[in-house]
């Protein structure tokens, strides 16, 4: 469920109006609801009441400030994969032992602030990664907790740029070599060994690949008790699903991800650390977008779209389908004509949808491209020469820019010209 609905005619975010939002911000822009992320958080949270269990929003999902901390008003605590991810969740105000460090490639530097700031847990992907934070540790007189992530080799049937639990994805390390892991970890002097790490991929419509990981790491933890590790934290990352298209399968509602993971581990008295990123911020934003120009050629319409790859990467990206709205309410009787709507930027693959199906559109009407609040801002670029785009977030009959729309002038005040070039003009 989330809080975009049409009200007397038009397209409203909770109470306010997107026309009204357009008219000051300009488009594109991105637009969240509160009402939606902290619903999508409670259903999260209500299915492991009565447990031990650390929920930490992932980051990488949406990182805007405004976002992190209503989700830190929450309880939230933060997934984050780099140095920059954990100033952010900090400065959002979620508190350093709520913060789990993951990610394949952690510098030292990252691990030095980690450490220093006190964060709850590192996600641990490789023993080179293992000997660099023992090192790191040690020079800092100081034990880093760490959960090792396990590759459980499982099949997620997500998007194979999306899958992370299978032998030859880069994540983890490989299940048969876990014992040996944590005997090495259990030597290093500046790691404390304290649970297991799965994280399979991202986007599952089922619960099977799910309970087929959970249960190889639930065998996995009596196997180190019997060796003596004092495994007493179990992170099972993210990936639950949600509805992009229409016709896309349901996924497993987060009631009964939570008793399938009670049924698999409850039994080993861990407490349970999650990282659920796209199931609370996807359905809680939209990118709105203006037509420019409608272009027939041959016997396809174009509709040509301000918003871009740049703004929104993944139809470019995974081929990934995101519902189009206009802002404009139609008619239930309204012709609907297959078009492809496609952004200005200079590549073919700027284009968010083909042969669909929409009602009449014409420049200068809004339309919103859903389900974007997830990988869509945070993924942006300033590709082609584009500013950033505005973000804006809705609380009831209010909204607020939280992220202003960049200026020609701030994409060049990161560069410099060396001394050896001639000034322009």
């Amino acid at each position: 469920m989330d809080h975009f609905e049409y009200l007397n005619g038009e397209l409203h975010v909770e109470q306010v109006a997107i026309t009204a939002i357009a008219s000051e911000v300009g488009t594109p822009f991105y637009c969240y609801s509160t009402a939606t992320l902290e619903r999508h958080y409670k259903v999260f949270t209500d299915a492991f009441e009565g447990t031990d269990a650390l929920v930490c929003y992932s980051l990488k999902s949406n990182g805007n400030l405004a976002i992190v901390r209503t989700l830190a008003r929450q309880g939230a605590g933060a997934d984050i994969v780099s140095e920059g991810e954990l100033h952010r969740a900090l400065a959002a105000g979620i508190p350093a032992e709520k913060i789990v460090f993951s990610g394949v490639g952690k510098e030292r530097t990252a691990m030095q602030a980690a450490l220093d700031v006190g964060i709850y847990q590192f996600n641990v992907e490789s023993l080179p990664e293992l000997e660099a934070l023992d090192e790191v540790a040690r020079g800092a007189a100081e034990q880093a907790p760490v959960a090792l992530r396990i590759n459980p080799d499982v099949d997620a049937g997500s998007h194979h740029k999306i899958s992370t639990g299978r032998r030859e994805d880069k994540f983890g390390i490989p299940w048969t070599e876990a014992l040996d892991a944590y005997a090495r970890a259990a030597a290093m002097p500046g790691i404390e060994i304290v649970g297991i790490d799965v994280h399979i991929g991202s986007q599952l419509s089922s619960l099977e690949p799910f309970e087929a990981a959970f249960r190889k790491v639930a065998d996995l933890v009596e196997a180190l008790r019997a060796e003596g590790h004092n495994i007493r934290r179990l992170d099972l990352g993210g990936g639950l699903g949600v509805p992009y298209h229409e016709d896309d399968e349901v996924p497993p509602l987060p009631a009964n991800y939570g008793k399938m993971i009670k049924d698999v581990a409850g039994h080993l008295e861990c407490q349970i650390l999650l990282e659920p990123g796209r199931l609370i911020s996807a359905n809680a934003g939209v990118l709105v977008s203006s037509v420019i120009y409608l272009k027939h050629s041959g016997n396809r319409t174009f509709v040509i779209v301000d918003g871009a790859m740049n703004d929104l990467l993944r139809p470019a990206l995974y081929d990934a389908y995101h519902r189009i709205l206009p802002v404009k309410e139609p008619n239930a009787d309204a012709p609907r004509e297959p078009v492809d709507v496609v952004g200005p930027i200079c590549e073919t693959g700027d284009t968010f949808a083909q042969d669909r199906a929409l009602p009449p559109l014409n420049p200068g009407d809004l339309v919103v491209f859903c389900t974007a609040g997830a990988y869509g801002a945070v993924m942006s670029s300033t590709y082609n020469g584009r500013p950033l785009v505005p973000e804006v977030l809705v609380n009831g009959d209010r909204y607020a820019v939280v992220r202003r729309r960049q200026s020609l002038d701030e994409m060049l005040d990161a560069e410099d010209v060396p001394d050896w070039l001639p000034a322009a003009g």
